[in-house]
């Protein structure tokens, strides 16, 4: 069981384009993930994962290609992995509009774009929602958008993270403090739209942006979205601890983000004087689910015809930075020179003991299909087994659920494993705030539409009835 008898958070996870984690599934006779560029493809999905009571939908994205295998993007471009890619802020009105209490997660950098006008709109989407928004807060990785965005290459990470910590505060003055909760008065009689002396200006000045404002959105429902985050580097793990309300993990074994989970807690705790469990960690999974073992198995088989090992080839070389092009077909990765390849190839390896050679083809092979997170193939029951490891073993809160074929894998979910869940009572059997915020439901808590009190973000919070002078913008 989840601690003291918790359900499950379960998200889907998609990006705006074919194939997502599963490069080369496009061309399965049974896939639709190519459908992307149609709005009825993501009402329809929407509708469906909200009709089995699915929290949310994260939409990951990405600025830029895959240009990292062979020094250029050609491998990307042929196989559709993560090419093209639309932006999705676009299309979340139109599923909200065809739902009512599922969330959007949506992915936004801080390095390409000014706070305020992201703060706009995040919190458009935020209102036209009504506050079933989340934002994943990401500093980008692919030099590909940095030269796209005027850049020779990525700030150095250190720097990004720098910018972000930035950036965050900027957004937070700008959702919380630049307004007053009651604001907007709508007085007929005397004509008054909004009370001036609730608006105010933040006066923002630092190293990286100078944002006087004020905001020039009104509170949203939410005010600030429900915060997702998905670094894991020593000041990816800072930021999270701080300002993270979820923190998505993408690792082949528990055991490879179990210390990772842990730390985030720990300084969470101890330096944010925050609850632990109030930082909800999801991992990626990709389920893949028959009646039987030897359907669920018959499936694997099937999808593995269709995987494009060029694309697992582009997505594995973008993520981690490091071009096996320059490798022969055979060349045993865990002895060249490079201790870049060595380390990253031998931590795959120690969760896959059965294979005794890896090449860059042996790579491609083990992310062709749910990317870099683990497969669970079986039964529903066998699968549950699978998330309860990680469960007791990660002590992570919930799952990114990718798909194989969109949307099959999504409806094998919910017919085969959700009442599996259920009769596990790992998983709701209704929204626990119908109609309710993304953070009501990720709570599970009716009126916590803003951040939780401990949350760094309350303390910008103008409320109602507090002169200007008597509240201080955090700094």
């Amino acid at each position: 069981m989840t601690p003291a008898g918790r359900k499950l958070i379960l998200n889907a996870f998609v990006e705006m384009c074919s194939g997502h984690q599963s490069p080369g599934l496009w061309r399965h006779p049974d896939d639709h993930s190519h459908e992307f560029n149609d709005v009825e493809h993501w009402v329809e999905l929407a509708k469906l994962l909200e009709d089995a009571k699915i929290h949310g939908i994260f939409i990951a994205d990405v600025l830029g290609g895959y240009d990292v295998y062979n020094g250029n993007l050609d491998a990307a471009i042929r196989s559709g992995a993560q090419w093209p890619v639309n932006e999705p802020l676009a299309v979340i009105s139109a599923m909200a509009a065809a739902t009512k209490s599922i969330g959007f997660g949506v992915t936004v950098s801080t390095t390409y774009e000014q706070p305020y006008h992201l703060a706009r709109r995040l919190s458009t989407v935020d209102h036209l929602t009504n506050g079933r928004l989340g934002w994943n807060i990401v500093t980008s990785y692919l030099d590909s958008a940095a030269r796209n965005m005027g850049r020779e290459q990525q700030p150095q990470h250190d720097d990004r993270y720098a910018q972000a910590e930035e950036y965050i505060k900027v957004m937070y003055k700008l959702f919380e403090s630049s307004w007053r909760d009651d604001a907007v008065i709508l007085d007929r009689e005397k004509g008054v739209y909004t009370d001036p002396s609730r608006v105010r200006t933040i006066n923002h000045k630092g190293e990286f942006f100078s944002v006087p404002g004020p905001h020039i959105c009104q509170p949203s429902p939410q005010r600030t979205p429900l915060l997702l985050q998905a670094g894991t580097s020593s000041k990816g793990k800072q930021f999270a601890a701080q300002h993270a309300e979820a923190i998505f993990v993408s690792a082949h074994a528990p055991a490879v983000c179990k210390k990772n989970i842990a730390d985030i807690r720990v300084i969470a705790k101890e330096q944010f004087g925050r609850d632990p469990d109030n930082i909800k960690v999801l991992a990626l999974v990709t389920p893949i689910l028959g009646k039987t073992e030897e359907e669920a198995q018959a499936k694997l088989a099937d999808y593995r015809k269709y995987a494009s090992l060029e694309g697992a080839l582009a997505l594995f070389c973008g993520w981690t930075g490091i071009d096996l092009g320059k490798y022969g077909d055979e060349e045993e990765l865990r002895q060249v020179e490079s201790n870049a390849v060595k380390s990253t190839v031998e931590g795959y390896a120690r969760f896959s003991p059965g294979t005794s050679k890896w090449t860059k083809h042996t790579v491609a092979e083990h992310v062709s299909i749910g990317g870099n997170g683990p497969i669970l193939v079986g039964t529903p029951s066998q699968v549950a087994d699978g998330l309860q490891i990680w469960l007791d073993e990660a002590g992570i809160d919930g799952f990114n659920l990718a798909y194989a074929l969109f949307p099959q894998s999504f409806k094998d979910i919910i017919d085969l494993l959700l009442p599996e869940l259920q009769s596990r009572g790992l998983f709701w059997d209704d929204y626990a705030v119908a109609g309710g915020t993304y953070r009501e439901n990720f709570y599970e808590k009716k009126g916590q539409s803003g951040p939780l009190d401990e949350h760094v973000a309350s303390t910008y919070r103008w409320k109602t009835g507090v002169d200007a002078k008597d509240h201080t913008i955090p700094e």
